[in-house]
């Protein structure tokens, strides 16, 4: 389904396209950031708070990462990174934990079945490793489309997204 070099593009997209859409988003006052622009999670700032909890509870199920703070709601992710500067210096560690995270990979760690418990389903739930993999990067991009469409829509210029232009380093 998916290789270690997949997850290593993909990680270094993430952080490209974060870098850009917090960069685009620091330009705002933080009343326009948390303005609920009728995005599934509102604003701006509740959407990246919800991407950021997204990411950290899939890498500790993927590995030996600490999980997120626990929310009593899938909604309750967007309210936990409050602070502004906290949010964006977390994302920052947490897309360089990422890419540490997708070079030390190998086949093997995409092969068999992962189960964990859904807080947002309220059950167990088993699904293929490489699945779970693909669908965080999925999320990832997901989201992040709201959040530059909020941000294009706010007058800020988020850069283009497009993977086939992502920035090598």
């Amino acid at each position: 389904m998916i290789t270690p070099d997949y997850a290593r593009t993909m990680a270094a997209y993430n952080r490209w396209q974060n870098e850009s859409i917090y960069g685009a988003a620091a330009g705002l006052s933080d009343e326009e950031r948390r303005r609920d622009r009728g995005a599934f999670f509102g604003s701006i700032h509740r959407t990246l708070s919800h991407l950021r909890w997204g990411d950290e509870i899939w890498l500790s199920r993927f590995g030996d990462f600490p999980p997120p703070p626990p929310t009593a709601s899938l909604g309750g992710s967007a309210a936990v990174y409050d602070d502004w500067e906290e949010l964006r210096a977390g994302r920052i560690a947490l897309d360089e934990t990422i890419i540490g995270w997708a070079a030390s990979l190998t086949p093997r760690d995409l092969e068999g079945d992962l189960t964990w418990f859904s807080g947002a389903m309220k059950r167990e739930i088993t699904r293929p490793r490489a699945l779970l993999v693909a669908h965080m990067f999925n999320h990832q991009t997901h989201h992040r489309g709201q959040a530059h469409a909020m941000l294009t829509a706010a007058g800020a210029k988020p850069d283009d997204t497009d993977l086939p232009f992502i920035v090598k380093e």
